[in-house]
């Protein structure tokens, strides 16, 4: 496996990451902190979890593409 390939396959991996950890924490702050101190309702607690699940989906995505690029090399 050439360094290009190396240096692409370890940047994706560090942004699914990120993307994954970023999600997480601020799904958990608005739906344990901002959330009720604002007195939002429920429909928008539903909101914010569509948000977090578009955001692991987006991961997910991520995960099977740089799995495939690791299959390739």
């Amino acid at each position: 496996m050439d360094k290009d390939k190396e240096q692409a396959i370890a940047r994706k991996g560090r942004h699914i990451g990120v993307v994954i950890a970023v999600t997480m924490l601020i799904w958990l702050a608005m739906n344990l902190f901002i959330g009720p101190v604002l007195g939002l309702t429920t429909r928008h607690a539903l909101l914010f979890d569509l948000a977090a699940l578009a955001g692991f989906i987006y991961a997910g995505i991520n995960i099977f593409q740089l799995w495939r690029m690791r299959q390739d090399s």
